[in-house]
């Protein structure tokens, strides 16, 4: 099956990836954006749009007379979903992304929780789609998402929808690039990587274009549903640090630190985690035939490349990557070199 569709967010990182899916596989695409910009991968009968999704009016009349699906990479809570349901008659289905952040264990821990005593997840492995979720609710991340998913769920024929709950995204132009963490010490030249929990955290990783795959899979198979997204291997951090390493052409001596950071900024990574989060990924193979198109290691070299492109101009890296920025102001300095040298000359002493 194939017809007409219309990707809201279609210049972020996922939005790219599955305009160009969806068009290679014969759906005729429109590309809506903020900007309204293109992509040089995408095919050439690929429309492209300047929308602002949160305007409804101009997202009604950048919709036209409809389309047979609809892929929103920005939706994030419940506004949004009541958003898509007031257009539901030109819609013929959607496919909405989610996060793995709705995820809470038996205790009541998830995401939300990490930063109090004793309140770091413990998943089953792997966490399946039945797997309990936050309450739905405006305050985090999280909760919103819970409360985006409700709200389309509860639908049901009315908008037939696709919810991914997706992993730790990665690929070029991600605005969370986690492996700028690596990538920028290779390239600053240190030779050591401090990494807590003994290197063995695992937070299971997806490549955009897999996610591109699931959202083809899932247009040609309407239907109500949530379907965890990840890649078909989950790394450690430290067979992360050296694979990013082997891409450059670099090798980094690795020092394991039992249980969390010593430091705030000294062992700690974009992955840290002290009990793994890895997706159960049967439901998506048993009902859309799901196959991963790529694997962490392989999609390595094109997200190193953009990194480093993005790094040799010189210009600093948080005004580049805004949003590590932020997080390194907020949790800790992801470069803090100096306190990692007095920790070092402590550990060895």
């Amino acid at each position: 099956m194939t017809g007409t569709a219309f990707i809201l967010g279609a210049s972020g990182q996922i939005g790219r990836q599955a305009v160009r899916a969806l068009a290679e596989d014969g759906w005729r695409v429109t590309a809506a954006s903020r900007g309204g910009g293109t992509d040089p991968r995408w095919p050439e009968d690929v429309r492209t749009v300047r929308v602002d999704r949160s305007e409804t009016a101009a997202l009604a009349a950048a919709l036209g007379d409809g389309c047979d699906v609809l892929l929103d990479c920005v939706a994030y809570g419940e506004a949004d979903a009541r958003q898509l349901l007031s257009l539901s008659d030109r819609i013929g289905s959607a496919v909405v992304i989610s996060s793995a952040a709705v995820y809470e264990d038996d205790k009541g821990r998830n995401f939300d929780t990490q930063l109090e005593p004793d309140g770091n997840p413990r998943y089953p492995v792997p966490v399946p789609e039945t797997n309990t979720v936050v309450a739905p609710g405006p305050a985090t991340y999280g909760t919103r998402k819970v409360e985006l998913e409700r709200t389309l769920l509860e639908a049901g024929s009315r908008l037939p929808t696709t919810l991914l709950r997706a992993g730790a995204i990665h690929g070029a132009h991600s605005p969370l690039p986690r492996e700028l963490h690596f990538v920028k010490r290779a390239l600053d030249g240190r030779p050591v990587r401090v990494l807590a929990y003994g290197g063995a955290s695992r937070f299971h990783p997806v490549h955009a274009s897999n996610i591109a795959e699931l959202v083809r899979l899932a247009a040609a198979t309407p239907g109500s549903r949530v379907l965890n997204a990840g890649d078909p291997r989950v790394p450690t951090v430290a067979e992360i640090s050296a694979a990013i390493d082997a891409v450059l052409g670099r090798t980094s001596e690795l020092v394991l630190v039992d249980g969390p950071p010593p430091e705030p900024t000294v062992g700690d990574t974009p992955w840290n985690t002290p009990y793994p989060m890895v997706l159960d990924m049967t439901a998506a193979e048993r009902e859309l035939g799901y196959t991963a198109v790529t694997g962490y290691e392989e999609s390595l070299p094109e997200t190193v490349e953009w990194l480093t492109s993005a790094l040799a101009g010189g210009q600093d890296w948080r005004e580049l990557f805004p949003l590590p920025a932020r997080l390194s102001a907020e949790y800790g300095d992801w470069f803090d070199y100096a306190a990692e040298d007095r920790w070092l000359a402590a550990h060895r002493s």
